[in-house]
């Protein structure tokens, strides 16, 4: 059966079970949106700006486990979309973007919206590809769907010229994929998990770090058993939370720049750490000669061979697909019946203890503003810590991220690597069309919500019923913060001047807004916005202006050097 090519990249959606493809028509993808329209078993969401598309897949994806797509034009369709295509690629999020190209006979002639798609987009791809000829569709499609979801995921750019998608060909979609180039390690080595358990037993001050690896990996549950089997303390990255439940006693919290007290000095002064995808970079260690300043033994698993002594030089590296890799260090744990010496583990968490009763995060809670902390914890009171939870980038993504005590993964969702604002609606709006009977809360800031703000449209032609949580103080908040403390108090251009009356301009969009300015009103509002199932509420919480967030490791300083006050 001979199909044009835009039923054969419609057909491979179909085949691969996509349920969602989040896009922006222009020329280049017109006969793929005329195929689109002729079926229904893959639904198309029209978003108001290409980077909304692929911030919106990405959420989709972050919270499923599955691939997002995203569909663009052309030119500018492609230059808007890149955007979310490195927030993905820095995450490690699996998604096809399937791109529009000038006809084959145009391109490099200047042609009207013609780009270098392949060229722009390969630094921040896991693989792109530019498809010539018809017949060579399917088979793409299929590539870039395996390549997308295994070993470390990421995204994966089609470009697919005009004239390619009215041509036609044969259509047989692969059952199986073999690139000869690509063969994903699943399995650790046993002799490396075995000398990995003889280091775990030597161990007097353990630790293990985990990031979004655990996540990506599904591997929260052998993880917790893991932990605590072994009895160690245990910290998440930014990227890795929900990944072991942040209400368990084990849990020190999140590391790293904002991260606890308790988190950075034991994993400072850790004599065993076990890192578990997670990657060693900046925002976690701090200035990497302070990490070494203090001997340790190091074990680091991850499925991506290149992460593994990338910044950090380890002394038992593990490659392979963390579920298994777990899965195997707790069987052989078993079976080689090795227990860590318990008295000085006790001394441990002694001494954990003791860094944990300085409590780090308190803050104001007598304070006749409203803190931004305090609208967090209510956030999570409310909603008894089961929401999706996506954020923007700032004092606002750090607030969210200490103080929702996060239990499960795929619940926390936030531009971690790229720190993109912009992303928190749309990548909202993905959740919240991925489970649509969750409660879906977006936590942002006055400054980043302006980014993508037009996907209020989406969510309005959607009936999408997110919850927006801005908590507004009316400053580029974590650049303000970076001038308080790094710049002599010059706020230069960090203050936002003639702000949107946000509660108009929600209700303009034909949504539900609120302005709240007290701390005793945080709270019911908060629960009347959850009691509305079926409407977007846009939450303008009025918050202290010069609200800092704590603890911080200033740039260049380590781990044990944070401004607590």
């Amino acid at each position: 059966m001979e199909l044009t090519g835009a039923e054969i990249v419609v057909r491979c959606l179909q085949e691969e079970g996509v349920e969602y493809v989040f896009g922006y028509p222009g020329g280049a993808v017109l006969f793929i949106y005329d195929e689109l329209f002729k079926q229904n078993r893959v639904k198309h969401i029209l978003v108001r700006h290409e980077q909304g598309a692929v911030h919106a897949a990405d959420g989709y994806a972050r919270s499923t486990d599955k691939v997002g797509v995203a569909l663009v034009t052309s030119g500018p369709g492609v230059t808007n979309a890149v955007t979310g295509i490195a927030t993905a690629y820095m995450d490690s999020i699996p998604l096809v973007v399937v791109t529009g190209q000038v006809p084959t006979h145009a391109i490099g002639q200047d042609a009207f919206q013609e780009c270098d798609t392949v060229g722009i987009t390969r630094p921040c791809v896991k693989h792109n590809f530019l498809v010539k000829e018809v017949r060579d569709i399917a088979q793409t499609m299929k590539k870039a769907f395996y390549i997308a979801s295994t070993g470390r995921p990421g995204p994966v750019v089609v470009d697919i010229p005009k004239d390619i998608t009215s041509q036609k060909a044969e259509f047989h979609y692969p059952e199986t994929i073999a690139m000869r180039s690509y063969n994903p390690v699943i399995k650790g080595h046993a002799g490396q998990i075995k000398k990995a358990i003889q280091v775990l037993a030597s161990a007097k001050r353990p630790m293990i770090y985990t990031g979004g690896g655990v996540i990506l990996g599904g591997a929260a549950e052998e993880l917790a058993q893991l932990v605590r089997r072994l009895g160690f303390p245990c910290t998440n990255t930014l990227m890795g939370l929900g990944g072991y439940p942040a209400t368990d006693r084990q849990f020190v919290g999140m590391l790293g720049m904002h991260g606890t007290y308790e988190a950075n000095m034991a994993m400072q002064h850790c004599d065993v750490l076990l890192a578990i995808g997670a990657r060693f970079d900046d925002r976690v260690i701090g200035n990497p000669r302070h990490f070494f300043a203090e001997p340790r033994t190091i074990i680091h698993v991850d499925i991506d061979p290149s992460s593994i002594s990338k910044r950090v030089k380890v002394d038992v590296p593990i490659v392979g697909n963390v579920r298994e890799v777990l899965r195997e260090l707790s069987r052989q744990l078993e079976a080689s019946n090795v227990t860590p010496d318990q008295e000085a583990l006790k001394t441990w968490w002694t001494q954990i203890e003791l860094w944990r009763g300085r409590d780090c995060l308190k803050y104001d809670r007598s304070s006749p503003v409203i803190k931004p902390q305090f609208v967090v914890e209510k956030l999570y009171e409310v909603t008894k810590g089961d929401a999706f939870i996506t954020s923007d980038v700032g004092q606002h993504q750090m607030w969210a991220a200490q103080f929702y005590k996060f239990t499960r993964p795929r619940r926390w969702i936030s531009s971690g690597g790229l720190g993109t604002m912009g992303f928190g609606l749309p990548a909202a709006l993905g959740v919240q069309l991925a489970h649509p009977r969750a409660m879906v809360a977006c936590v942002t800031g006055e400054a980043s919500i302006q980014m993508c703000i037009q996907e209020l449209s989406t969510c309005k032609q959607y009936r999408l019923p997110v919850k927006i949580v801005n908590l507004n103080n009316k400053y580029m908040g974590m650049v303000r913060q970076w001038q308080e403390f790094f710049h002599g108090n010059r706020y230069a251009e960090s203050y936002m001047d003639a702000l949107p009356d946000f509660v108009k301009l929600a209700e303009s969009y034909g949504h539900v807004g609120m302005r709240v300015e007290k701390p005793e009103d945080v709270e019911p509002a908060l629960k009347e916005a959850f009691s509305r199932k079926k409407d977007l509420v846009f939450m303008d919480f009025i918050t202290d202006q010069t609200e800092n967030v704590f603890p911080m490791v200033p740039g260049g300083k380590g781990l044990s050097e944070m401004i607590l006050v």
